[in-house]
């Protein structure tokens, strides 16, 4: 009896699968049948496609903006904490956040955060312009993206070796903060 039942659910199974295979085969011909066919489907299926890019564009503007905004945010409370300004301080304060952009950087969900402190690390660093040469070799270029978004947002940052030196804070500002403007 066992045998007998399981025979006819297998075949219930594969009657039941067979049917959705055709019904899907079935709307598959019809559909290409009227996009070949109808030309207000068609333009139907244009516009379709129109609104769905500039909404994805939308999307993307939207996000950038909440990036931006996003950075300028972490920068601006990085500046209200302060920093430290003692050559103690500094130095244990700057190996702190090292750190921590190195932990922090191995998770792509945390290259915000991996960057503040790269970012904090450079505004207790004595010799900005050579730490950037050392961040870019050493950190991703995501990180680096967001790094130079931040400096270029923050006029007070003088990166040049000497007054005499153009400043890379005030060039990147003038480009635009593109990402990785400067530090490729």
């Amino acid at each position: 009896m066992s045998s007998q039942s399981s025979t006819s659910t297998t075949t219930l199974v594969t009657a039941a699968v067979a049917t959705v295979a055709v019904g899907v085969l079935g709307y598959a011909a019809y559909f290409d049948y009227r996009r070949r066919h109808d030309p207000e489907f068609r333009r139907e299926l244009r516009r379709t496609q129109r609104r769905q890019e500039r909404a994805e564009k939308v999307q993307a503007e939207a996000n950038a903006t909440a990036r931006k905004q996003a950075i300028r945010d972490a920068v601006d409370e990085a500046k209200a904490e302060g920093f430290p300004t003692g050559t103690e301080e500094k130095e244990a304060f700057f190996l702190e956040q090292v750190q921590e952009g190195e932990q922090l950087a191995a998770n792509p969900s945390k290259y915000l955060e991996a960057a503040l402190a790269f970012y904090k690390a450079l505004k207790v660093y004595p010799t900005p312009g050579d730490l950037i040469n050392i961040y870019d070799k050493t950190v991703s270029k995501p990180i680096l993206d967001i790094l130079a978004e931040m400096i270029a947002y923050d006029t007070s940052l003088r990166i040049g070796p000497s007054f005499a030196a153009p400043d890379m804070a005030e060039l990147m500002r003038e480009l635009g903060a593109q990402p990785g403007t400067g530090l490729d």
